[in-house]
């Protein structure tokens, strides 16, 4: 079975369908939503022609539509009205439920349903086979930097956080202070949101100290990173690479950032709560904790609850 995944042009949001549609073993295109004229001032739900945010693509053919967000809540919603097929909408539509065969959610979305299936952390990609090749990929790279080695992802201000040149200066202060007290070693990777400035303190306060600091250029090391740590430091603002990291074997260190948002704020204090991840306060951390990755029951519940056979 192919599926058609309905996104806007967003990593995160495409990361989870990825994720979903890999771990169930479906092949699968991906379409953009593109709302346009009075369409992007609108909420999704009151759109009057919400296939007019695919016009001009093809979005036939497949048995199953998978939607990431809000906006392609919308479109997939008006695909199955009109053709029938198989609808997964992955994230809270925040419209009737009832217009979905399934709506995957996290836990801290506090929604409830007969079609709506829970995880506790994002959907992504991450898997152990992936992890493996990783590794191989890039242990060369890493080795000079020494154990233990200490990952930092990066992620940046969005509509409920701020990371302006001075929170990066306070974040490099407190992870130039673990580098010098607790002996580690650090590799940081910063996200399309850091911004060019804050990248710049980060390097400039860290780099000097011996950690790699990815410029921006090449190949992003993130996977390997999340392949090759042996702990890691990741901004508040992303649940997605809270999940991902989480879904390793490695202790996760959460840095707070300015703002305010209570559905990460639950999403954090249910991880903290099950000890698979901290606080991050500056200095090292190290405890033992095991993977915590609900994809695979997701995709396995996915195709029981649809009758797919792949």
């Amino acid at each position: 079975m192919d599926a058609l995944i309905l996104s806007e042009n967003l990593a995160g949001l495409r990361a989870q369908a990825w994720g979903l549609a890999e771990l169930a073993g479906l092949a699968h295109r991906t379409v953009d939503v593109v709302p346009s004229g009075l369409m992007r001032h609108l909420p999704a739900r009151f759109w009057p022609a919400p296939l007019a945010a695919v016009s001009g693509q093809d979005v036939d053919g497949a048995a199953l539509t998978i939607s990431v967000g809000g906006k392609a809540a919308a479109v997939g919603a008006a695909l199955r009205r009109r053709d029938g097929r198989h609808l997964v909408q992955v994230q809270n539509p925040r419209f009737d439920l009832r217009r979905f065969d399934l709506v995957v959610v996290n836990a801290h979305d506090e929604i409830t349903g007969a079609n709506v299936l829970v995880s506790r952390t994002a959907l992504h990609g991450i898997t152990p086979a992936r992890l493996a090749q990783a590794r191989t990929r890039w242990s060369e790279a890493f080795a000079p930097l020494g154990r233990p080695l200490v990952a930092v992802l990066v992620g940046g201000a969005n509509g409920r956080f701020r990371f302006d040149t001075p929170d990066a200066a306070a974040l490099a202060g407190q992870l130039a202070q673990m580098m010098d007290r607790d002996g580690v070693s650090l590799a940081l990777t910063a996200s399309r949101r850091t911004g060019a400035a804050q990248r710049a303190v980060l390097n400039d306060a860290l780099a000097p100290r011996g950690a790699f600091v990815w410029d921006g250029m090449g190949d992003n090391p993130y996977l390997g990173l999340l392949a090759s740590a042996d702990a890691f430091v990741v901004t508040a603002d992303s649940v997605s690479m809270v999940s991902e990291a989480a879904a390793t074997d490695r202790p996760v260190m959460v840095a707070p950032m300015r703002g305010t948002s209570r559905r990460i704020g639950l999403f954090l204090d249910r991880l903290i709560d099950a000890g698979r991840v901290r606080p991050f306060s500056g200095r090292m951390q190290d405890w033992a904790v095991e993977p915590l990755d609900d994809g695979p029951w997701i995709a396995a519940e996915m195709k029981r609850k649809l009758g797919m056979r792949v």
